[in-house]
């Protein structure tokens, strides 16, 4: 999906589509975190401490459940 920027006042602003919004959960109301590699920037919702820690237990299972796959796929 190829967007523009839009001039807003002395700033520049990315409009996001309602159906990009909808299937990310993201409302004008979620905290959005942005950063850059330099190269890239991403924005994602903030995530709490309780989502990261789900996100956290379910790559650990993941990995204890696949590691052998995961190390042969490595190859």
């Amino acid at each position: 999906m190829a967007k523009r920027l839009t001039k807003t006042g002395n700033s520049l602003a990315l409009i996001l589509d309602r159906d990009l919004l909808e299937r990310t959960g993201i409302s004008a109301e979620t905290p959005l975190e942005v950063s850059t590699d330099g190269d890239v920037i991403v924005i994602s919702p903030v995530r709490t401490k309780q989502r990261s820690e789900k996100l956290r237990q379910a790559m650990a299972r993941a990995d204890q459940r696949y590691a052998g796959v995961f190390r042969r796929l490595a190859k």
